[in-house]
């Protein structure tokens, strides 16, 4: 009996050290994708799993967002004008299974996917979109990579492109573009306002030609406005009526001397 004792002892230490080998422990945000003799088998996780030493093997993927960053890529806008664009993208695995089998290394497939649809995206626009509608080319780059890495088993939650930079040259030139347009449009509405101040001095003309009063009234006002300044010099204003009737009258005398 003893030494049946003895001959069982290995092999309860064995059977020991076998399910200690074959604990694991995974974390709240992780899961592991279990294999049997090399087919998949299961997707285990959170807490404590088993896993059979050499009958099974563990990868273990990361459920959380991912923050990408997406190197300086050069990129020729549909106007023709080189610029460095850099991006971040949000992603996360959804569906640990297809992140493992569908793709090698799904981290750098996402970083290059990522890389050459900001190129093919950003080059179907022109600069100023770039500068001025960045929330829509977000949004279409991140429409895209989404929907190719569906099969993957990856969500991309959002992407977001941090720089444009340009060159010196094309920073004078869009300054000394920017600089004509303001002045493009102070022209406009200073004969805009010219227009209008003309129409109201024609329209005050029609009133007061209604009424000869009404000129004769404004006449005397304007000489009381003259007379109230402190100057040595006095400007009297001879309404141009008035002499038109003199130089009429004037050319009738005349004619009917002569």
């Amino acid at each position: 009996m003893i030494e049946l004792q003895f001959g069982l002892a290995p092999l309860l230490i064995l059977l020991v050290a076998l399910a200690f080998a074959s604990l694991r422990i995974l974390r709240e945000y992780e899961r592991g994708v279990v294999f049997m003799l090399g087919r998949f088998w299961k997707v285990k996780g959170p807490g404590l799993i088993f896993v059979i030493p050499g009958l099974q093997q563990m990868v273990k993927v990361d459920l959380r967002v991912v923050t990408m960053d997406v190197p300086s890529q050069d990129v020729i806008s549909r106007d023709n004008v080189s610029v460095k664009v850099n991006a971040v993208v949000y992603f996360r695995v959804v569906d640990p299974q297809r992140a493992i089998i569908q793709v090698e290394n799904y981290l750098v497939a996402t970083s290059q996917l990522a890389q050459t649809t900001l190129r093919a995206v950003l080059g179907k626009h022109e600069l100023d979109e770039m500068l001025a509608e960045r929330e829509k080319l977000n949004m279409d780059v991140q429409q895209i990579l989404d929907a190719q890495t569906d099969s993957w088993g990856i969500k991309v939650a959002n992407v977001e492109i941090k720089h444009v930079d340009l060159n010196e040259n094309m920073v004078r030139a869009i300054a000394r573009q920017a600089e004509a347009e303001r002045e493009r449009r102070a022209k406009v509405i200073h004969a805009e306002g010219e227009k209008q101040a003309a129409q109201a001095l024609m329209e005050a003309a029609e009133m007061l030609s209604r009424e000869p009063a009404a000129m004769q009234l404004r006449y005397l006002q304007t000489l009381t406005q003259v007379a109230g300044d402190k100057t040595s010099t006095l400007v009297f204003p001879v309404p141009v009526d008035l002499l038109d009737a003199l130089v009429g009258k004037n050319r009738k005398d005349k004619g009917d001397t002569a």
